[in-house]
């Protein structure tokens, strides 16, 4: 295959080349595409057509499901970029609403604009009241994740007005009660697991203090977070808000490929998020680092990782797309102080492995031609059980930040007029043609 030199600037996701491609005597010319920043796309739309061959890609981690502008990956680099905006500067100065804002309609909203958002998303935090008695259909003990799947997927039986995908203005009310109920739906799956009420949101509280609030108030005793474990979270929620195609992500948009309503999406990506491979990592790290146990413990465990005939793995290390330091890990580790100083958590001892193992990782030849740099979830399962959280509930506190990335996926996806039914198609290795034997004639 050969590929043309694009002569001239031209507009992000127009045609700036051609590749040829050779194949069975004949010859075909197929797009390149380029975005506006980031590798080149060679566009095989026409390839079965015109070849009678399929491409093989398990995975599809080297095909353009979409196109996308709200955000942008470069893992040798280590950036990540919310519609232009470095997650470290979010992170850093904005709010989480803000955020939700930027990713929805491709700005950062001005003051007006912020306060009709931020009072749209607030006023509609209070789930109906039949969802209560919904929640009694669920074992005590269900797992957080299972009744977020459930509990969302039930939304369009409760909000039915809302599912029309053809018409504009119910696809905004449906993305603004599901950013706005998931927090609520969140913290009614950790108060039902735990056997305690239900906490009503309250108005007069910003999107984290009112979760921190709904998941650990009592009748007996009200709760009022600090503005530093307030903060942590949202930057927890900003970190967290989108990731590019990930599988999620790519599953909401598969599920609204066929047309289905809004709520029964998220509740596919809140299903595929739930596996250990994706959004359980952050639980899994935390499990390893309380296994080492202690700093003394970490050269045992470093030998292991290395032996090739350990299954042990050393969890939050290295991402599938970033080849260099994760940006978001870097803000998690300064989150990760904050949190400890605030609650007076001194000598922790998981933070004491977790700083030492960063070291080696950073300077260990092993780690370092290997690139495994600490992730995210390094850091993140440390803070989230300093906030006072069951493991159990870290995936579900990433659904929820989650959503609103899935929300504007799923936007972008039914406005794309190029959108169709997701149809991936297969090698098929099974047998071929063979007639059927009543089964006395079988051997």
């Amino acid at each position: 295959m050969t590929t043309s030199v694009p002569t001239s600037q031209q507009r992000p996701g127009t045609p700036s080349g051609t590749a040829t491609v050779n194949y069975q005597g004949k010859s075909i010319e197929l797009p390149v595409l380029r975005g506006s920043v980031g590798p080149e796309v060679i566009d095989i739309r026409k390839l079965y057509g015109e070849t009678g061959a399929f491409t093989y890609d398990p995975g599809f981690t080297s095909t353009a499901s979409c196109e996308s502008s709200i955000t942008y990956i470069d893992g040798d680099e280590g950036i990540l970029l919310y519609r232009g905006y470095p997650i470290e500067q979010l992170a850093e100065h904005g709010d989480f609403l803000e955020t939700c804002y930027l990713l929805l309609y491709g700005d950062l909203p001005n003051a007006t604009q912020m306060k009709e958002f931020d009072r749209a998303i607030t006023y509609h935090t209070m789930v109906h009241e039949q969802i209560n008695y919904f929640f009694r259909g669920f074992r005590r003990d269900a797992h957080p994740m299972a009744v977020m799947v459930g509990t969302v997927g039930a939304l369009s039986a409760f909000y039915h007005d809302s599912t029309d995908i053809n018409d504009p203005h119910q696809r905004m009310v449906a993305s603004f009660r599901m950013i706005a109920k998931m927090p609520t739906i969140a913290a009614m799956a950790y108060k039902y697991t735990i056997g305690q009420p239900f906490v009503y949101p309250r108005n007069d509280l910003g999107y984290a203090e009112n979760f921190l609030r709904m998941c650990f108030a009592v009748p007996a005793e009200d709760y009022k977070a600090s503005p530093v474990l307030s903060r942590a979270l949202e930057r927890i929620f900003i970190l967290h808000a989108d990731h590019e195609q990930n599988a999620s992500t790519s599953t909401v948009r598969l599920a609204g490929s066929s047309g289905a309503n809004p709520f029964a999406c998220i509740a596919a990506g809140i299903a595929c998020l739930w596996g250990p491979a994706h959004g359980g990592a952050n639980e899994a790290a935390l499990t390893m680092l309380e296994e080492i146990g202690s700093v003394d413990r970490i050269p045992e465990f470093i030998a292991r990782a290395k032996d090739k005939n350990d299954p042990f793995r050393l969890m939050g290390f290295g991402h599938r797309v970033y080849k260099n330091y994760d940006p978001r890990a870097k803000v998690m580790q300064k989150t990760s102080h904050e949190v400890l100083d605030e609650l007076g958590i001194k000598n922790d001892p998981l933070l004491a492995v977790a700083m030492e193992l960063e070291k080696i990782a950073l300077h260990d030849d092993y780690f370092v031609e290997k690139k495994l740099y600490p992730n995210i979830d390094f850091y993140s399962g440390i803070t989230l059980r300093a906030l006072g959280f069951p493991t159990t509930m870290f995936t579900a506190l990433f659904a929820l930040a989650r959503t609103v990335g899935w929300i504007a996926q799923w936007t972008e996806m039914i406005e794309d007029p190029a959108q169709k039914i997701g149809r991936p198609r297969q090698l098929y290795t099974g047998a071929a043609r063979r007639e059927y034997v009543p089964l006395n004639k079988r051997g």
